[in-house]
């Protein structure tokens, strides 16, 4: 399929994600069950492409011009191929916009996947992955959203990047917190310190083997000296106020690990599935007491990827 007629839309439906996990920084990511819906429909005989939004992150939807789903069909279409036409476009996102839950990797992943269907050849994984990271800038959202799941991922210079799946045990239970403001990815970075201690270097990727062996295996230890982070989080955290407590609160609550959602100001945690009710509330009333609005949920990993099906219209 190359184009689309009268009879026939798009859909996908891609998770959010959260990433780093304490010491992944940049490469690990986990996709979640907050979604993006796309819907996508030739535009009708003598209109121009047009765009509606839904949903409770519509109000903070990026502009038309700066819409990452759009503006990632645009260039995939042209890495692929797929000729352009009028459309309709269809956005309902339940994704928070700037809290460090993967929008807008959802947001490339989805645009992504919809100029692949319509491709005359369809791309491998691998074009799909190297799109994304180039369009988002590092790779750990965008991948989970594309592949579903813990995903690990290191784009490699001239070649395909690196990726591999995660194995995550069913006994793991997630919980979400993010307070009303959003804190913005170009914030977050200039936060970071040009140069780390080399202690500091050296303790994050010992920290991301115990991380991994407690994702596999539950283990609330591993989980727990896993998690923690040298290179970040400590620089980010003073951005989001009632943090360091809600984070502190988690972890009395009952969470293995807590720590930062991305780069914020959404925050993670990690328990067993029966806790993750109460380590989100737990998280939320920290977040609550410093500033009114704050959300608190439990999560559940979602092991598919963006999917595309064909609808009629």
């Amino acid at each position: 399929m190359t184009s689309l007629d009268s009879n026939r839309s798009l859909a996908v439906r891609v998770p959010a994600s959260t990433s780093n996990l304490g010491p992944g920084f940049d490469c690990l990511g986990l996709a979640l069950d907050l979604f993006i819906d796309v819907r996508l429909s030739a535009a009708a005989p003598g209109e121009a492409t047009s765009r509606t939004l839904s949903g409770p992150s519509s109000s903070a939807w990026p502009s038309v011009e700066s819409d990452l789903t759009l503006r990632a069909f645009a260039h995939a279409c042209e890495r692929f191929g797929v000729p352009e036409q009028p459309l309709s476009w269809q956005i309902a996102s339940e994704v928070p916009i700037g809290r460090g839950l993967g929008s807008s990797g959802a947001a490339v992943a989805a645009g992504i996947r919809l100029a692949g269907a319509l491709a005359p050849r369809p791309p491998s994984l691998e074009q799909e992955l190297a799109l994304g990271i180039e369009l988002e800038g590092h790779p750990d959202n965008v991948t989970a959203s594309l592949i579903g799941g813990a995903t690990l991922c290191v784009p490699i210079e001239g070649e395909a990047p690196a990726c591999t799946s995660v194995e995550l045990s069913p006994e793991l239970g997630f919980a979400l917190a993010w307070p009303q403001e959003a804190l913005t990815t170009s914030a977050a970075r200039e936060a970071l310190p040009t140069s780390v201690d080399f202690r500091d270097a050296i303790e994050n990727p010992r920290r991301l083997g115990l991380l991994l062996a407690g994702l596999r295996t539950a283990d609330p230890r591993l989980l727990a000296l896993g998690g923690e982070d040298r290179l970040h989080e400590r620089y980010r955290l003073p951005l989001i106020p009632g943090a360091e407590d809600a984070l502190r609160a988690a972890r009395d609550s009952g969470a293995w690990l807590a720590t930062l959602s991305g780069s914020g100001s959404a925050l993670f945690a990690i328990t067993d599935r029966s806790r993750a009710d109460r380590v989100a509330e737990s998280m939320r009333a920290e977040l609550e007491a410093a500033r009114p609005g704050a959300v608190g949920r439990s999560a559940s990993a979602v092991h598919e990827g963006a999917i595309v099906r064909e609808v009629e219209v």
